[in-house]
């Protein structure tokens, strides 16, 4: 891996890179859409590339279950199994086993846990994770680790950072030669001293890229934006910084301020295929009945598919009827959306006015429901 920082904002920690990896190059700051079990939901990899996307993620305890390591070994790796020739990352299968908790039991060993889909007891260890994730050919893969609950007493988000790290020196000892690029997490719930820690012990070990996890797990927001700053301004500047599993739009034009590169979320695919989209004036949820009658497009400034073709009215039908082409034109224009949004960050930053891009969009979004 090649990463390089291109230019830095004037006013905030914003930064323009670009990501060197086996699969070809990525621009950052950069949205991740997310496919979890090898496809990002209703929409094809030939449409990604034409929204723009450069890289997605995807799932290691999802893949791992099914259909199995042996048959994407066996199509030639993910790449090829699932007809995406970009770089992928694929998570460690820990903040998956993290929302197991009822099902699960960890040691220091790993993680021992009966799946989602027939109760089958499975164990996910350090070394496993690592061993899934190269068979997959990911470009980048991640360390396993515990992702702990918001809240989270001190005593015990001590133990599991202790646990973390020790998963981080196992995965990285695992990591074997090859184009798979391994990225450390930090952990450490909402305490700065153990966000320390955690980056600091990190950087000992040596991994090519940092992870910022244990957020977006039910914390308020203030809080999420408060560790999340503290957290990336401690993280070695000459790698990439990946704030793991947030958010939406205003999230993620916040924490581009605090030096963050690489997001992923469910937000616009989840959101997409329940009938609400995204504007730069705030979320719009186009089932409802006020746009029973409305012929226009969901935004009259974007070029999207679903918006130089359809109709709020005919939207609105399709989820009123059950039409799978109304989760697709949902989901077409959210990933459009997340991924021009990106676009412009990196070009505000190119011209040293992040500041002034970030107080624009902030000021005409909303979170709440525009008309």
């Amino acid at each position: 891996m090649i990463f390089s920082v291109i230019r830095k904002d004037k006013n905030t920690n914003a930064r323009k890179g670009k990501l060197v990896l086996a699969h070809g190059e990525v621009d950052t700051p950069c949205f991740m859409p997310v496919g979890t079990q090898g496809a990002v939901k209703t929409i094809t990899p030939e449409e990604l590339k034409s929204l723009g996307a450069q890289i997605i993620l995807s799932n290691t305890y999802h893949l791992g279950l099914r259909p199995g390591i042996e048959i994407i070994e066996k199509a030639g790796g993910l790449h090829a199994f699932m007809h995406w020739d970009g770089p992928i990352l694929t998570d460690s299968g820990g903040y998956q086993v993290f929302s197991l908790a009822d099902l699960r039991n960890i040691s220091k060993e790993g993680v021992t846990f009966r799946d989602h889909i027939e109760g089958t007891l499975h164990t996910l260890t350090p070394e496993k994770s690592i061993r899934i994730q190269q068979a997959l050919g990911a470009d980048i893969i991640m360390a396993f680790d515990e992702c702990p609950p918001y809240p989270s007493e001190y005593d015990y988000t001590c133990k599991s950072l202790d646990l973390t790290l020790q998963w981080a020196l196992q995965s990285r000892e695992s990591h074997t030669d090859g184009p798979q690029i391994l990225f450390g997490i930090v952990q450490g719930s909402i305490f700065p001293d153990l966000r320390r820690k955690s980056v600091e012990e990190l950087e000992g070990i040596g991994f090519a890229g940092y992870g910022i996890g244990g957020l977006s797990v039910g914390e308020p927001k203030s809080l999420m934006f408060e560790i999340a700053e503290y957290t990336a301004g401690l993280l070695p500047s000459e790698k990439p910084r990946y704030l793991m599993g947030t958010g939406t739009p205003d999230d993620l034009i916040t924490q581009i301020a605090f030096g963050v590169d690489m997001f992923d979320c469910t937000v616009p695919t989840r959101y997409g295929r329940n009938g609400t989209v995204f504007t730069p004036y705030g979320k719009m949820v186009v089932r409802n009945a006020r746009y029973r009658d409305d012929h226009r497009p969901i935004d009259e400034e974007c070029g999207c598919y679903a918006c130089r073709h359809y109709t709020r009215a005919y939207i609105r039908h399709l989820f009123n009827t059950g039409e799978i082409l109304g989760n697709r034109l949902g989901t077409l224009h959210n990933l459009h959306f997340y991924l021009k949004l990106m676009k412009g960050a990196r070009q505000a930053i190119a011209e040293g006015e992040y500041e002034k891009f970030k107080k624009e969009f902030l000021n005409n979004y909303s979170g709440s429901e525009f008309q």
